[in-house]
């Protein structure tokens, strides 16, 4: 296929998104937003993960003078069209319940919840989280380098998420820079959490375990997008919190 060919190919097939709109230049390409953090009812505290570490992040940048709130990119929530890249139809109208949702969270309190509750509450916040981190794929392209403060959300799939994982962000940033930006076809990706994941190195490639299908297919080493998922450390000190 020639390149021309690809081009035109990769046009007919991406939907409309407000994911890749232009950022303007005064802004830093750092994305993020006030919903990323999720608190109702203290029911977030029932899980050892900080469900409101991105804005402590935040709060410390700017305390610190890295950051305002005038050059910080605004994430956009994910619509479904977006989540579609990667996520299956039916794995999204399971989210439709609430048990579902207490599974994934591993917070067991939210199925007696109504889900229109636990969809504003928890899976808005994580829908934006993954536009931020589709966002920051383009922008690092862009510009050279990117972060979403957010995102990360290295044990979900195409059809299946766990692990406070409800969308694969990471797998979307991917496909969509793929799919949408020219001469991006292969990429890595660097996990700093302090487990394994979702993939395993294999000789001088990375290779997606069959059940947790991130990209479909093998990804070569070479310089692309490097997504950092943060973990539970004091931003202070640098220390694990315990």
């Amino acid at each position: 296929m020639s390149h021309k060919e690809d081009s035109e190919r990769k046009k007919r097939g991406s939907h409309p998104t407000e994911l890749y709109a232009g950022v303007p230049q005064t802004c830093l390409p750092i994305v993020y937003h006030p919903d990323y953090n999720i608190t109702f009812m203290g029911l977030e505290k029932l899980h050892p993960f900080d469900a409101g570490k991105w804005g402590k992040v935040i709060l410390f940048l700017k305390e610190e003078k890295f950051l305002t709130d005038g050059n910080i990119v605004e994430a956009l929530e994910a619509t479904e069209e977006d989540l579609l890249v990667v996520h299956t139809k039916r794995y999204l109208n399971r989210l439709k319940w609430s048990m579902v949702v207490a599974t994934i969270t591993e917070i067991p309190p939210l199925m007696f919840l109504p889900n229109f509750l636990v969809q504003r509450k928890v899976l808005r916040p994580l829908r934006t989280q993954t536009g931020g981190t589709i966002m920051a794929g383009k922008l690092a392209v862009d510009r050279g380098w990117a972060i979403n403060v957010g995102g990360g959300f290295h044990h979900c799939s195409g059809n299946r998420g766990g692990g406070f994982c409800a969308y694969a962000d990471i797998t979307l940033a991917i496909k969509f820079l793929f799919e949408r930006v020219e001469g991006i076809s292969r990429a890595t990706i660097i996990d700093l959490d302090a487990h394994q994941a979702a993939f395993a190195a294999v000789e001088s490639r990375i290779v997606f375990s069959e059940q947790h299908d991130f990209l479909e297919r093998t990804l070569y080493i070479s310089l692309a997008v490097v997504i950092m998922y943060f973990c539970d450390w004091n931003i202070r000190t640098m220390t694990p919190v315990m």
